[in-house]
């Protein structure tokens, strides 16, 4: 067992890297003048926007918040419908909730994971099509959608495209674009949190080629206020001088403090500048537990891609065989741990969850359930030794009986 595992109880599944030039970064915003909604949140969103090759970035405190701000900036309400594949966190159909729509939950291919063509043409059947206003596919695990099939589907319906890209920062599409750009979406959403490739602690981004739409993001991001003179509606809005007075706003919606701080923001940007670095390493690492579990299959296989596309690898979800190894995953899970490692279940479908079944019913989507049996998330992160990742495979091949 290497120096680092001995340094830590377990190797958790995710974890960030911080580094020294982070921590000066953060430092400095510290030492500034504005601790929140100052110079460092514009900087921030203009490099995420030109890292991404997208013409707008809005910045907000969770991927959560900016899901909420896609669908609160598109209009969603009551007597809407949105298609949310059911393999994904709970925030992707809590938000259509929030805004008092309905969700549609979609199934998902049982190797990725992910909403497919045929999975949302099968949502869509069962819906009024006028009333459906949104899908919102998810790149699970950093693996990318068919955006193309999945665009073409939602245009023969007028469906807006809201990507969920919250595990996907610098994957690519089938067709060369960057997740985020919004090649076939008007909105893509980022989360920032301590596990993914890039961290602000906590946080999200929203991406947009729609100058109303990211507008709107920024208004309700901020309780709905509007400082721009020329969108004042109200009365006695201009002194004696004819000009504009300089304390005055409005809000003519409700919006909500979903402001980024500038601490955050510092920290943000010293990370993007190691996104490169940290998919690459990543994407080194994902091939080795492919190298190193191959001797396991059938009873582990290594997660399956999509053809064509360039992955973020957020999670590493092998498809165990639980079954077949005569262990539950509960069992699995729990020997690992006492072994030093740590895992996680990415995730229990959302149609599953006691809120949903109450107000949609028993759902029958057999390709998510089938991927939820199999799937169990490996450590993977960047300062996660190759030594670590040796240990991790071998402490399931031992589990497996296969040494």
């Amino acid at each position: 067992m290497t120096q680092s595992l001995r340094d830590k109880k377990v190797i958790p599944y995710g974890h960030q890297t911080i580094e020294e030039d982070d921590i000066a970064a953060v430092v400095s915003a510290l030492k500034g003048d504005f601790l929140t909604t100052g110079p460092l949140v514009k900087q921030y969103e203009d490099a995420f926007a030109a890292k991404v090759d997208v013409q707008h970035a809005v910045a907000c405190n969770s991927g959560t918040a900016g899901l909420h701000l896609a669908v609160m900036a598109l209009g969603l309400g009551p007597g809407d419908i949105a298609v949310v594949p059911t393999m994904t966190f709970l925030a992707t159909a809590n938000v259509v909730r929030f805004t008092g729509a309905e969700v549609l939950f979609a199934d998902v291919d049982t190797e990725t994971g992910l909403l497919t063509e045929a999975t949302l043409r099968q949502a869509l059947a069962t819906a009024p099509r006028e009333k459906v206003k949104a899908v919102l596919p998810v790149h699970l695990a950093g693996m990318v959608a068919d955006m193309s099939s999945i665009a073409a589907v939602a245009a023969e319906s007028s469906l807006i495209v809201i990507e969920d890209a919250c595990h996907a920062l610098g994957a690519t599409e089938v067709d060369g674009h960057r997740v985020g750009a919004c090649g076939h979406s008007r909105m893509s959403v980022f989360s920032t949190h301590p596990v993914k490739t890039i961290t602000t602690g906590e946080g999200g981004m929203l991406t947009t080629n729609d100058a109303y739409l990211a507008a709107q993001a920024r208004r309700l991001r901020n309780h709905g206020i509007e400082r721009d003179p020329t969108r004042w509606t109200g009365r006695d809005t201009v002194g004696k001088s004819g000009a504009a007075l300089p304390w005055y706003y409005e809000m003519s919606e409700a919006g909500y403090n979903y402001r980024l701080t500038d601490i955050a923001c510092a920290l943000g940007l010293s990370q993007l500048k190691k996104l490169d670095r940290f998919l690459a390493r990543r994407a080194e690492l994902a091939a080795r537990y492919d190298r190193l579990l191959a001797p396991l299959a059938p009873l582990v296989k290594v997660p399956a891609r999509p053809k064509d596309i360039e992955p973020a690898w957020h999670l590493y979800a092998p498809r165990i065989d639980f079954d077949g190894l005569k262990r539950t995953r509960g069992e699995v899970m729990r020997a690992l741990h006492e072994a030093g490692v740590g895992t996680q279940v990415h995730y229990i479908p959302v149609h599953h969850q006691p809120y949903y079944r109450s107000r949609y019913g028993d759902l029958h989507l057999p390709g998510a359930d089938a991927y939820y049996r199999n799937t169990l998330s490996l450590p993977l992160f960047p300062a996660i030794a190759d030594a670590e990742v040796d240990h991790v495979v071998a402490v399931l091949s031992k589990i497996a009986k296969i040494v």
